[in-house]
């Protein structure tokens, strides 16, 4: 599991690391870093770093001197390097540094400044110190005109610890024309939250983590991405103790006479989370008949069996809008299980006072709910506005104010619990983009519920929203394996690819 982190932490973290360092240490770490990174970037598109064309766009902060040392770093070792500052008030003693090896700096006069465009179009790698960890909002004067040029050279663009227009703590572009759109980004001691949160990461590229030794001073928890390891350690396979009972039973009422397959890809999901048995609701419309002889393994009736104890359900994939479904969402929110509302579960949520309200009722008492909206569903929600804090700050906001945990889908999905407890997603690509994929990662997130309820995993929302994070992941890599090798996505694709996606995860664990 790796941690991303709030601009406030990492200060707090560079504050104390730099009381028991000599002054300007951290800089030569990061700088060194970063000229290295670069310098295996070049040896890889370019003929090495000799003879390279390298333009550093500067700007006044810690984050332009990053680039200028890293320029003498590269300098020194015969490339070209010419520095265009942004600003008068650039770290002089870098400037120096720069010159001294043999580099080249001059001051920006314009958004016009033909050599200075000149140098952008010609370079091999551009690398973005404009703007650091501490920038808002988007670029400015000339430096749009940089960025801009940056963008349609073709050159290599390598921003410095985040690139410059990306807020480092909700990922949000202020103006998606006036921001660094890097292909690398080269970020210190820890990630940041912009870098993973959409779209900040499609700004960001690829991620190179560089080690300044601040691993022992920044918080315990911040905002968790899980790795391989953790999906698979959500995904167990059974031991020799188990049966059927033993591994949990999941409910689900979905599909309609309008929407039958919702309702099979949501079981197509819950039958590979690891339970030991999904039962579908027969609501009498002939989707549960259809269900049945799609899948032999999966039970259902009319009402959940009086010798089963459900340790979570699912509701709303294709459900409808009829009254019936109104009163089936009602009358769930009155379990203790574990519940999944989807689709037009959230529908009903949305429509209806009573229903919010018993919603919260349920994170009162400790029950665990998870809704998994996308966007124009977070909205009719109530969240609209929240989401000018970004994505992860909107969903913070909706879990809290709901006492559920919340998976808002979209690049990057978010998964935060009541408790602040926050989950990034870095398995899902956009080959899930396609209708039905949601209603797949609804049956998965309630089979995984489920199972881990029955093993004892789940204390609190936190621990659940763990599991869900995990059950995004697996979605997300069976979608991955679905498009390998470029081939179309369906959702009866990720249905398909399930199993070899959690087959491939566990052998992580070996």
């Amino acid at each position: 599991m790796r941690a991303a982190y709030d601009v406030a932490s990492v200060r707090e973290a560079e504050s104390a690391l730099m009381q028991e360092l000599p002054e300007g240490t951290l800089m030569q770490r990061a700088s060194f870093g970063l000229a290295r990174t670069c310098a295996a970037l070049l040896t890889d598109v370019e003929h090495g770093v000799a003879g390279a064309r390298i333009v550093l766009l500067v700007g006044s902060g810690n984050n332009g001197a990053d680039a200028l040392y890293a320029g003498a770093f590269l300098a020194r070792r015969g490339a070209q390097v010419t520095a265009l500052l942004l600003s008068d008030h650039s770290h002089d003693g870098a400037v120096v540094a720069l010159r001294m090896a043999g580099g080249r700096a001059r001051t920006v006069t314009g958004p016009d400044d033909s050599e200075a465009l000149s140098a952008i179009a010609r370079a091999a790698l551009v690398m973005d110190g404009i703007v650091g960890i501490g920038g808002s909002g988007p670029l400015r004067g000339p430096a749009i005109a940089l960025a801009r040029a940056a963008r349609d050279s073709g050159s290599l663009l390598v921003a410095v610890d985040v690139p410059s227009g990306v807020d480092s703590d909700t990922g949000l572009i202020a103006d998606p024309d006036a921001c660094i759109y890097a292909d690398v980004t080269v970020t210190f001691g820890c990630l940041k939250q912009g870098l993973v949160i959409s779209p900040g990461r499609e700004a960001a590229g690829a991620v190179v983590e560089v080690d300044i030794g601040l691993d022992d001073y920044l918080p315990a928890y911040g905002v968790a991405l899980l790795d391989g390891l953790d999906v698979a350690s959500a995904l167990p396979e059974p031991q020799g103790v188990d049966y059927k009972y033993s591994r949990g039973i999941v409910g689900i009422v979905a599909g309609s006479g309008r929407y039958r397959g919702a309702a099979m890809l949501c079981v197509g999901g819950a039958r590979q989370g690891g339970v030991g048995k999904v039962h579908f609701a027969d609501r009498g419309d002939g989707v549960a008949a259809a269900v049945v002889q799609q899948f032999w393994d999966v039970t259902s009736s009319d009402a959940p069996p009086a010798d089963c104890e459900f340790e979570a359900w699912v509701i709303g994939p294709g459900l409808g809008n009829d009254e019936e479904s109104v009163l089936r969402v009602r009358e769930m929110l009155a379990m203790e299980a574990s519940i999944v509302f989807d689709a037009d579960a959230l529908r009903v949520i949305s429509g209806y006072a009573d229903v919010r309200d018993a919603l919260i009722e349920r994170g009162r008492r400790g029950d665990v709910s998870v809704l998994t909206p996308h966007v124009g569903e977070f909205r009719a929600l109530g969240f609209g506005d929240a989401l000018s804090l970004g994505r992860l700050g909107a969903a913070q906001v909706a879990a809290r104010e709901l006492g559920a945990i919340v998976v808002l889908k979209g690049p990057g999905t978010i998964i935060a619990a009541p408790d602040g407890t926050t989950f990034v997603d870095s398995f899902g690509g956009a080959e899930l983009g396609t209708a039905g994929t949601g209603d797949i990662l609804a049956g998965i997130a309630g089979s995984m519920l489920a199972a881990a309820q029955v093993r004892g995993e789940i204390t609190d929302s936190s621990e659940a929203a763990r599991i869900v994070a995990a059950a995004v992941g697996a979605h997300g890599a069976a979608g991955a394996l679905a498009a390998a090798d470029g081939r179309p996505v369906t959702a009866m694709d990720v249905v398909d690819a399930l199993p070899d996606a959690i087959a491939l995860l566990r052998r992580v664990m070996e």
